[in-house]
């Protein structure tokens, strides 16, 4: 790559980034299509492989996320809306619960004393808000309906993200082919290759891990609601969401679901019951959901995923959030390549080389000449 052409690509990133800062609160609905293009895009291709014209494709695909979403909506608000108001009644109790039975046991092994948990001023606060939430959603709307700007900019995002994921699904292949025919010829393949290995990173993780989520998150939800926990939609959800990171969701799940099940029941034998919905759903994930849905692709670092979300909402808030996890693909890979780059130059390269060669080939003549497991099996029989 010419010196020239670097110049041009920086200049392009930074007018790029600068872009992103300006339009960053129109940004929102267009972003939001553009990933739901993205993860819908291949089942679109699919179609076209059975003789399904690209637009009626679309329209399939289309329709059916459609319907999906405002299935959920219509479903799941309601519902969310009912368990945030019990969920918030429940605080009080939860209080209680830990100071009548937690408080003592911290005293007794760790030597603390109890005026150190003063939890009235929690309690007190919680009470005085509980009279105020008898329906979460009415003082959402109430609000919104106050400024007739802000429902104006709502409803103008609602209408106006399926019109663009329409737009995107459909023009998708095309606008990818216009995007390659602008790089610079030479370098070229180099970048449609960078590009194909964040494509794989964020389809291991995007196109898999977020299914993985929203299967949890259903088998989190109606075990605790066979189970018989009144929030079990609500704590299913957030083990669901936290299933981002894996692992995170089961620790999150089974204390919020552990706290629920403890203020409804005030039973401590419901914990096994809760307790075998979540090893059950933790082994789901690690033999079923993982291996069929994202597969032995290499995504992206649990801490990765956790520093990208975070520093992503520092800078640039919900917008940061939405590209925090391209644009750290995007930087896994160049690290990967640029990794590879420095054991290949002179700066890894020194005169060290020789007798680490030397002692590689050593211990591998060792290795091949050690007994093997079967031998090794029978000298113990």
């Amino acid at each position: 790559m010419e010196i020239s052409q670097r110049w041009f690509l920086l200049m392009v990133v930074v007018v790029l980034g600068y872009l992103l800062v300006l339009l960053g609160p129109i940004l929102s609905p267009f972003l939001i299509a553009a990933l739901l293009a993205y993860l819908a895009d291949p089942i679109a291709d699919k179609l076209e492989r059975y003789n399904m014209s690209r637009t009626h494709a679309v329209l399939v695909v289309f329709s059916a996320l459609m319907l999906f979403m405002f299935l959920m909506l219509l479903i799941l608000l309601p519902k969310l809306t009912v368990q945030l108001t019990i969920m918030v009644k429940q605080i009080p109790i939860a209080i209680d619960l830990l100071e009548k039975n937690a408080l003592p046991l911290i005293t007794q092994y760790l030597g603390l004393e109890l005026e150190q948990f003063n939890l009235d001023f929690f309690k007190a606060l919680i009470r005085d808000n509980v009279k105020q939430t008898g329906s979460i959603l009415n003082n959402v709307l109430s609000s919104i309906a106050n400024s007739g700007l802000a429902i104006a900019a709502w409803l103008a995002n609602v209408v106006l993200i399926p019109v663009v994921l329409f737009y995107l699904l459909r023009d998708w292949d095309i606008m990818v082919a216009k995007l390659r025919k602008l790089l610079p010829r030479n370098i070229e393949p180099t970048i449609t290759g960078l590009v194909h290995e964040c494509d794989e990173v964020l389809g291991a993780f995007v196109k898999g891990q977020l299914m993985v989520m929203l299967a949890l998150g259903v088998i989190y939800s109606v075990g605790l609601w066979v189970v018989g926990v009144d929030l079990a939609l609500l704590v299913g959800m957030i083990a669901g969401a936290a299933s981002i990171v894996p692992y995170m969701g089961f620790f999150v799940g089974i204390v919020a679901a552990f706290i629920a099940a403890m203020v409804q029941f005030n039973d401590p034998t419901i914990l096994i019951w809760v307790s075998l919905v979540f090893v059950i759903g933790q082994a789901l994930e690690g033999m079923v959901l993982t291996p069929l849905m994202v597969g032995d692709k290499i995504g992206l670092h649990p801490v990765a995923v956790i520093f990208a979300i975070m520093a992503g909402g520092q800078l640039f808030g919900f917008i940061g959030i939405l590209i925090a996890l391209p644009v750290a693909a995007v930087i896994m890979v160049l690290l990967r390549h640029l990794h590879l780059g420095y054991k290949q130059s002179a700066l890894y390269e020194t005169n060290l080389g020789d007798e680490n060669t030397e002692d590689e080939e050593v211990l591998e003549v060792s290795l091949e000449s050690s007994p093997t497991s079967e031998s090794f099996e029978k000298k113990i029989n």
